[in-house]
């Protein structure tokens, strides 16, 4: 048996200020999403359009007007709301986040909009035009290491040192919403974190080394590795393992590496990539609403996006068509088929929405899933009657040849 070396957490930095402080700085540096957040509210219906795309104008400059806020200022507000956890997007609704009720009141609920801010602060400053995306990427992956050292230094850094920092090839670095400073004086510039943004690094720094002990273990390990270790927890301590595997990692790299798992050909790994992105929540939507447009990923995704919307997890299979439960059907099965036991394949057989075997089959036959003719051989080697088990080895040798 061995044993695990844990890290002591970080101290919080000399001088960082009493938690109210650190609360009413984050309420100044947020009032513009909120008093936008709270407009949202009070205009019914108005709140949808809010949010990107056609149409979205009128709303932004009913907002400006009413706020005295210009649309670009509304439109950033708004994203700032929606990161911070201010509103919550239900399907073609906005609705006050729990943390936009508690805003006055609860200095913890301000930090933790405003840490849930810090995370997404590369969707908060959109790239300036003509720099290639994997410059930005390289400033996304370094500003961590930028943010940390900034940290230790306890005091302003020479910005040519930061940008050195960011290498070679990133020409311009960004900068996290109120957390950095330029000095932009005559005698050259000089960057530093305000307090702000001093503590909000010591809180994912103290999140990494709790994140270090996590008891499984994991958090070193590839996605695929981590995702395959978790397949024996129980879901609770499965989602502690994502957490921790997470708050190790920049967020865009980790949404990137548990797609990339979900696109290969393991089917358990597939479905566990997408709990893991549950974890993540809000700043995957992005990622995981582009996988719509892939076959082998629409049914998760448009499962995934159903529940960030707000439906019961009970009832969010009624977004899928019937041929794409059909081929989530086949795809759950395969994992079984992989990883399960002859038991639970027999049983998956309960969970079709056809309702007969002769119907799961024609549908099963025509949907196109690669699995196909492997989880219908598994199946009939695995159920106990031997009609249907026949049947449904017929199915499988049609789809393997082709046939009707």
């Amino acid at each position: 048996m061995t044993t695990r070396r844990t890290r002591p957490a970080p101290r919080p930095p000399e001088g960082t200020p009493p938690r109210a402080e650190l609360a009413r700085q984050a309420r100044h540096v947020l009032a513009d999403a909120v008093r936008i957040a709270r407009w949202a509210a009070v205009e019914r219906g108005a709140e949808t359009a809010l949010r990107t795309g056609p149409g979205a104008a009128p709303a932004h400059e009913r907002a400006a007007a009413a706020l005295d806020l210009t649309p670009e200022q509304i439109r950033a507000g708004w994203d700032r709301a929606r990161l911070a956890g201010l509103v919550e997007l239900h399907g073609d609704t906005a609705r006050p986040g729990w943390r936009l009720h508690a805003w006055d009141r609860d200095d913890s609920a301000v930090l933790r909009g405003w840490v849930a801010l810090f995370d997404a602060w590369s969707l908060v400053h959109p790239a300036a035009e003509g720099v290639e995306p994997s410059a930005v990427a390289e400033v996304v992956e370094a500003v961590p290491q930028v943010l940390s050292l900034l940290q230790l230094s306890q005091g302003p850094v020479l910005v040519p040192a930061l940008l050195d920092l960011l290498g070679q090839r990133v020409e311009e670095g960004g900068e996290a919403v109120g957390a950095l400073t330029l000095d932009r004086g005559p005698e050259g510039r000089h960057a530093t974190l305000t307090p702000l943004g001093n503590w909000a690094v010591w809180v994912k720094l103290e999140q990494i080394c709790v994140a270090a002990q996590s008891p499984a273990g994991n958090i070193e390990q590839s996605a695929e590795d981590m995702l395959r270790g978790c397949a024996r927890l129980t879901p609770g301590p499965a989602r502690a393992e994502y957490r921790a595997w997470l708050a190790a990692r920049t967020l865009s790299s980790a949404v990137a590496e548990l797609l990339a798992v979900a696109r290969g050909e393991d089917a358990l790994l597939r479905g566990l990539a997408f709990e893991a992105l549950r974890v993540v929540g809000a700043p995957a939507e992005a990622e995981v609403r582009a996988t719509v447009a892939e076959p082998s990923l629409r049914p998760y995704a448009l499962l995934w996006l159903a529940e960030y919307e707000g439906a019961d997890p009970d009832d969010a299979q009624e977004v899928l068509t019937r041929e794409e439960s059909t081929w989530l059907w086949v795809d759950t099965a395969a994992a079984v088929a992989d990883h399960g036991e002859s038991a639970l394949l027999v049983r998956h057989l309960e969970s079709a929405v056809q309702g007969t075997v002769p119907a799961l089959l024609d549908e099963v036959r025509a949907v196109g899933h690669p699995r196909t003719v492997q989880v219908l051989v598994a199946l009939a080697a695995a159920h106990p009657d031997p009609a249907l088990a026949k049947a449904v080895r017929r199915a499988a040798f049609q789809v393997h040849t082709g046939g009707a």
